[in-house]
């Protein structure tokens, strides 16, 4: 759980960062925000964010358990039903601009893909290969959420297609009001695919609806096999799980089927595909999953 979220310092790219604001205005995707940005981060005020934790009444030996509570979440000073009903109030909110841009998607017929993951596990150049191979196939925009720099969003343009960063600051993730901004400035054709490479954690973001149809979560082999089990919420919040950087597999201690029993011990319903966006391996399977869902999402 953060103590500092810093929400509303973000920014889309050629804004400025928006400070505490409160004012009402329609957004061109077809719907309105009154924008009081009340996330709680006035600091001087209670400060928390939730990230969606699940009580656990167990611990092991040696460690202390803070996710045992009520809330899931252990933050001095406030109590577990404080921090509950803080929760409430801020995914309540985004939760309302989520179905705001869900809508706005289902009009268009466009598949939006949230893509999270933990920084290097290789998310950006995932897309990158995707939007080359795709490209001809679908109409293609991205948005990009990093805490600072535009360098991936400059990457994803060197492929063709329009891409729009968004700076979250200090914030840990992007949320749906972020996403409202970044439609209005990108434009979306009918029928095309928008993905969204959220910032670099596996914490933050497995709470927060931006309106997608689907998360997909990519774990790389770089990374323990226990992750799944030690970031359950964002792999349970997840449709798929894509284990990337494959061709490192013969340098590497890992264990592949550990990993997957841990993922679908999270989440038993989880589809898991194992690429590598460097050699190519894998990604027919993905490119067939996300035509299945466009197909789906598809406006006649």
């Amino acid at each position: 759980m953060c103590t500092v979220c810093g929400c509303g310092t973000a920014s889309v790219e050629g804004e400025q960062p928006k400070e505490k604001h409160d004012h009402g205005h329609d957004h061109d995707h077809g719907h309105g925000h009154h924008h009081d940005h009340d996330h709680h981060h006035n600091h001087d005020d209670d400060h928390v964010h939730a990230h969606g934790g699940h009580a656990h009444a167990h611990t092991h030996e040696g460690a202390v358990d803070y996710g045992a509570g009520l809330a899931g979440v252990h933050v001095p000073g406030l109590s577990q039903e404080r921090i509950v009903q803080i929760e409430r109030d801020i995914l309540g909110k985004n939760n309302s601009y989520a179905d705001a841009n869900r809508s706005a998607f289902a009009r268009k017929g466009v598949l939006a893909l949230n893509f999270v993951s933990s920084p290097g596990s290789g998310k950006t150049s995932l897309l990158v290969r995707a939007i080359t191979d795709l490209k001809d196939k679908f109409s293609i925009a991205v948005i990009e959420g990093d805490q600072q720099t535009s360098n991936d969003a400059e990457r994803i343009r060197a492929t063709g297609v329009q891409a729009l960063q968004v700076n979250t600051g200090k914030g840990c993730h992007l949320d749906a009001h972020m996403i409202g901004h970044a439609l209005e400035k990108l434009d979306i054709a009918d029928n095309s695919l928008l993905f969204i490479e959220n910032v670099g954690n596996l914490v933050c973001p497995a709470a927060f609806d931006l309106g997608e149809a689907h998360k997909v979560v990519l774990l790389s082999t770089t990374e323990g096999e226990d992750k799944p089990a030690k970031y359950p919420d964002m792999f349970a919040a997840a449709d798929l799980m894509i284990l990337n950087k494959s061709d490192l597999l013969p340098h590497l201690d890992f264990d592949v089927g550990a990993c997957l029993a841990h993922a679908l011990r999270v989440n038993p319903r989880l589809q898991i595909l194992v690429v590598s966006a460097r050699t190519g391996e894998g990604l027919a399977s993905f490119y067939a999953w996300i035509s299945a869902r466009a197909a789906l999402a598809r406006k006649e």
